[in-house]
Parts: structure tokens; sequence; C-alpha cells
């Protein structure tokens, strides 16, 4: 008897999108002896493991295991835990972070709320007996200690487990100490709130207080009998949790970090490096301006390094400021009309590159990612390649097409690469360039590959991925698919295998599959991402329907069935496609959309719209719904389906539900699929996987594809 094979859609979920297995997160020491990572046993596994690789030799030997920690016990986690996770969008269990000391041979971790230590030469892990539950340890630079938070309070250990200690305790209800706020982990790409001094004889320590912030309740009604979740979310135009920033020592002492509070409230990142001064990078409320600031650890007084101003929004950028060894700023700025790479006051790259992120800094060179951005070929559309960049040129470091990134020291450079003729990511590691071993991974073989063409549509060259079904004989036009994200931090047109299997499953089910990347989205120039200010909803729409009208020349699309899906900024602009252009869009699935923009929060929602209060007008005619009847106002209505999660504290379901109350009140048929349980990550297997049987059902419904 032959057993059946499991179906794309179950696999996909079993293996969280085939990433389970995959190694990540790696660390190279200084004198280029160890690479530490972490990787799952399995593609099914979803406890991450923590693993040292000699790069002499290519072994691998395990220095953490959480089962063999916990003695086989299931893994529980704390509400501020879970939280962390939802805001790095990380569904993995076991060790899913970790730090280590500069010479990267200790490393500390959290395992169901407990302090764990690995030595990384010897290959042993223990646990310190802390209170917990702990969150974020931290080795300092040479190993002695470990700092942590719990409890709302910053706390610093020895490494034996020694001398266990409150360094700052909150004064208040509402008070943490260490912790980023919510806008700094959801929006600034700055997950953590604290940082060790080089010497390991204090620290940087942020303060939030959150008390200003609106409560908002979040509950299951799956569930009646438990309470809601009480949830401090700063939604559009209102007050945001108030942050300072301390010089804590090792002793009890602090001081505060003095700056213009009042006009720059954002703290949006901090480096402190044997280089130079702490630094640190403050922002305006409406991102427009920001200041680079050195600050005297004994003072807590702060000078200007430099200011940029912006009239539209200043990114942050992973990696980005920083000092070069020699004392140098390293920034990522838009200039003469290009992302360049500057060190001190001198960009180091022009407008060929449009530049992603620091990697590593050296007083020889900065290693950064990068994109062809508007001088982008046909032939490298989706590409990020890895670049050295210094004072005498540029070079270009990986030649195969891909998405590839870097991590470096100690002479030994860990390559990864996303490429589109092979499924995951190859890991290679070299040193002087040259490759010496490689990390296996055990992810899963999806099964699938995506009949791709990487191509440009329109006047504007809009990014594009077209996908055909793998049997497809070209005797007749396809019913289209639109799969877009389609706005700010979410390019989806990638040169890469994996990014494209479930617009792959959805082409061999008969469709034509189109993700299109129009401005508003990353990897371009910075005139591209922000011609969305002001306008979110008409620029992202209009470009979603030039790119399938220009495609519709090349491609065998059946134009009088064209369907819309997407999550998150892609379901709102699935419901701007199917109310606004019922013309070119006959359904669409709208996936935990940001329907009322007031609903969302400060550091995103007011970057692009400004403030509410300031600019009602704004939100109004870039909500789906607003006052002036736009959902109402358009004929004939197309036939829509609303799914989200009624966990979610990102997108919180208010949104669907005022989309479906508004759709009723004007007599426009839709289905709502609330998700009992689940968050904006939708992390369960048989809810991931029936909610793309239900979306194909769904649009086998309403198109028709045969």
């Amino acid at each position: 008897m032959t057993t059946e094979p499991e179906s794309f859609p179950r696999r996909h979920a079993r293996t969280q999108r085939f990433t389970l297995g995959a190694p990540r997160s790696f660390t190279v020491s200084p004198d280029g002896s160890r690479v530490v990572f972490l990787r799952s046993a399995s593609g099914t596994d979803r406890a991450g493991k923590l693993w040292v690789l000699d790069p002499a030799t290519g072994e691998e030997r395990l220095a953490a295991d959480p089962p063999a920690l916990l003695s086989g016990r299931a893994e529980e986690l704390s509400a501020a835990e879970r939280a962390r996770r939802e805001r790095s969008r990380e569904g993995g269990a076991g060790i899913v972070g970790y730090a280590t000391d500069v010479a990267v041979e200790l490393a500390s971790f959290s395992l169901s709320g407990r302090l764990f230590v690995a030595e990384l030469r010897a290959g042993t892990a223990r646990a310190l007996p802390v209170p917990g539950p702990v969150i974020d340890p931290r080795p300092s630079p040479d190993g002695r200690l470990v700092a942590y938070v719990a409890g709302g309070a910053l706390r610093v250990v020895g490494a034996e487990g020694e001398g266990d200690r409150a360094l700052l305790e909150p004064e208040a209800e509402g008070v943490t100490y260490g912790l980023a706020e919510f806008v700094a982990a959801e929006e600034m790409d700055r997950p953590r709130g604290f940082w060790w001094s080089p010497e390991g004889d204090r620290l940087l320590v942020a303060r939030v207080d959150d008390t200003p912030v609106r409560r908002w309740w979040i509950s299951d009604p799956a569930h009646p009998e438990r309470e809601p979740q009480r949830v401090a979310y700063p939604a559009a135009g209102t007050d945001n949790a108030e942050v300072r920033l301390f010089v804590a020592g090792l002793g009890g002492q602090r001081t505060e970090v003095e700056w213009d509070r009042a006009r720059y409230p954002y703290l949006a990142r901090v480096h402190w490096s044997a280089a130079g001064a702490p630094l640190i990078l403050v922002q305006a409320r409406d991102q427009c301006s920001q200041l680079y600031l050195a600050v005297d650890p004994d003072s807590g007084a702060t000078r200007m390094v430099h200011a940029d101003e912006d009239p539209h929004w200043l990114e942050l950028f992973p990696g980005a400021p920083a000092w070069t060894p020699s004392g140098q700023l390293v920034r990522i700025a838009d200039e003469g009309g290009a992302r360049v790479l500057a060190v001190g006051e001198r960009p180091l790259t022009g407008a060929a590159l449009h530049v992603r992120a620091v990697l590593d800094v050296t007083d020889e060179d900065v290693l950064i990612s990068a994109s062809a951005g508007d001088t982008a070929t046909d032939l490298e559309i989706g590409e990020v390649h890895v670049y050295r960049v210094n004072e005498l040129g540029v070079e270009r470091l990986t030649q195969e097409p891909g998405v590839h990134s870097a991590v470096r020291a100690g002479g030994v450079t860990v390559l990864s690469s996303a490429v589109p003729h092979e499924p995951g990511t190859r890991v290679q590691v070299l040193r002087d360039g040259k490759k010496v071993a490689t990390v296996a991974s055990y992810a899963e073989h999806p099964r699938l590959t995506p009949r791709m063409t990487l191509t440009e549509g329109g006047a504007r060259r809009i990014p594009c991925a077209v996908l055909l079904p793998t049997d497809y004989q070209g005797d007749a036009p396809l019913p289209v698919l639109m799969d877009p994200y389609g706005g700010p931090h979410g390019q989806r047109v990638l040169a890469a295998h994996n990014a494209h299997l479930t617009s792959q499953w959805f082409a061999d089910q008969g469709f034509a599959v189109v993700v299109a990347d129009g401005r508003g989205t990353p990897g371009r120039s910075p005139a591209w991402e922000k011609a969305v200010k002001d306008d979110l909803a008409a620029v992202v729409l209009e470009d979603q329907v030039d790119a399938l009208h220009a495609l519709a020349a090349d491609f065998p699309l059946d134009l009088d069935r064209v369907a819309i899906r997407g999550w998150s900024f892609g379901g709102y602009l699935a419901g701007l496609a199917v109310l606004r252009r019922p013309d070119v869009f006959h359904a669409g699935i709208v996936g935990a959309p940001v329907t009322d923009l007031r609903l969302y929060d400060t550091h995103y929602q007011e970057r692009y719209l400004g403030h509410p209060g300031e600019r009602p007008e704004v939100y109004s005619r870039n909500s789906l719904i607003d006052d002036s009847g736009l959902v109402g106002a358009v004929e004939p209505a197309r036939p829509t389906m609303v799914i989200h999660g009624l966990a979610d504290d990102n997108v919180v379901v208010a949104h669907s539900l005022r989309l479906s109350s508004a759709l009723l009140a004007a007599g426009r048929p839709h289905e709502v699929l609330p998700l009992s349980g689940v968050t904006h990550m939708t992390p369960q297997e048989t809810v991931a996987e029936n909610l793309l049987r239900l979306q194909l059902d769904f649009l086998r419904r309403a198109l028709n594809p045969g």
C-alpha cells in the first residue's frame, strides 16, 4: 500500500515555509577559529540548537541542546518573551537568539525563562540560578558577567552564577529597564534595550515608561472564560512611551544621557564600541530630522556628530550608524538621489548602488549589502549582493544571481546565498575569499520549483515576477492572481527560489500569478520608496494596475478574470483593489489588513501620512473605511474574503471588523474568516495549511479557473 504524499500546504506549514533546519544567526570569532550559529535538528523540528563550526576542518559540534538542558520538559514562555518573538516574527522554539562575549568564547541565551551559558571552546552548557523569567541575556565583552532583564529590571550576574543583583529596578508600574518599547521593536528594528561598554564596567540602559500609551484590550471571543489581554498600543496620533537612556555602573550608579527628547523622542540606534564614545541616533516624531550624538558616559552630556533632514522621511538601516576603528562615522544616507554609504563626511558609493545594510566595518574597508537600484538591468531584478567598499573603490564580492548577505571577522566570512535555481539558502565559509567549509542545512526540499520570469512592467519599469503553471503549454489565457505585498520594507520580487513557492503553488492550480513591487517597496531608489508619501493608497494601487496591463502584452493573462490576495500591507492593497478598481480586479483576499489607518502605530503610520490630528484629510483619502463613502461609491461589488487573527496585537482585528461593518452597511457581499487564537504570524500548522486551501477554494469560486 502506497502512502499518499503530503500536500504542499501541509509541508509548507509544518516546515515553517521550509526554514526549519536551515542554519542562521552567525557569529565569527575575532581570531577566525569559530563560527557560531543556530540550527534545528531537522526540517520539521522547531527547536533551535546552538552549534560551533571549525573553519579549519569544517567540523561542527553541538554547543547547546535545548531538550537536554530542559531534561525533556516542554518549553514555557512568559508573556513578555512571546511578545518579543511576535515583534521579531520569530516562529521557532528552543534557542531562538543568543549573544556572545567579544572573544566568542561564552554565549548566553534563555530557555523557558531560565538563563543559560555555553562555553564555546569546551562545548559545555549550564543554567545559572537567577530569578526569572529571563529576557535577552548578554555577556560582558570580557565574558566575566551576564546582564539580563527580569521583572522589568536590568540585572547582572557572574558567568559562574555568583553575585546576582539588580542594577536598575522599575520605580512604578509601566516602567521597564533594558527592554525595547513596542515601536522600537516593531518598526525601528531595535529589539534590544541595553548595551555593554567595551570595558565591561558599565552599560547603556533604556528606561521605558509606557504609562502615557493608550491601553487596548485583545480578547478571544472563542474563549469567553479567558480574561482579555491588556496591551499598550501607541496608535497614530496618540502618545508614545517615554524613553530615556542611562549609563549604569556595576556598583549601582546611574547617569542620565541628555538630549532634546521633546524634539527627538525616538531613540532609534545605539552603538558602543572600542572605537569611540557611545553613539546614539535620535529621531524627531515626524522622522524628517535626526541627530547622531556622541555620549560622554561620565557626565551623560552629548555632542552632535552629524544631522540629517529629509522632506519625506529618514530611513533606518541595519548596522548603521557605527564608528570605524579609527573613529570615523559610518552611515547610510539618501544623497544626490541615491542611497549611499558615507564614511566621515565622504560618500564612498554613488548612483550605481542602492545600499541596504552595513555588514562589517574595519579600517581597511566596509562590507555592505546593496542592490543595483535604478541602474538595474533586466538581468539584475531582485538581486542583492555583498560589496567591499573603501576609498579606493567598490568591489562586488558575490557574482551569482541571487540574494546574498555576509558576516565577517578574523579573516573569515560566512556568506549566505539564496539563488533562483536551487531551494533554500546555501551557506559557505570563506577565508581570504576562498571557500574552506560549508554549513549544512537540514531544511526539507519543497519538491516544487518556481516556473518564474523576473521582468519589468510599464513605463515605470515596475519589478515583477510572473509564475505560470508547471505544466502550462500555452494553449489558452489564464486567470490572473496578483500576489503582492506592495508596501514599504516588503520586497517580494527577489531572485531567490523559496521566495516564490506559495505563488508557484497557486499557479499550479491553474493561475498566472503576478508579483509586482511598485513604488514604496525597497531596493530601487529613495525617490521610488518615498513616492508614497501622503498618497499611500493611490500610488501603490496604480502600480499594480499598470504592471498587470503591461505584462498582458507578453504573458497569457486573462484580464477578464483577475484576483488579488495579500496579507498585512498586502491585505490593505487587496482591499483597495476590489473597492476602488472593480473594473480591473474581480475578487480579493484581504488578509489581516490595515483598514482604519488611525488604528496603526505611530512610528509607521505617521512616517507616511503625518499626524492624523493635523492631517485628517490625508488619513481619510488613504483609508478603506473613510467617511466619504468609499465602500459604497463604486460598482459592481466584487467577491471579497476578509481574514484576520483574533489574537493579532500588531494589526488588531478591529481593522477587519470595521471593514466588514462598512461593507455590510453598503450592502456589499463579503465573507469573513476569523482565526481564533491566531496572531499576525499565523504560526499554527493546521491554520497555516488550511488558510491556503480556503483561499484556493475562494478563488476557484470567484474566477472559475477550470
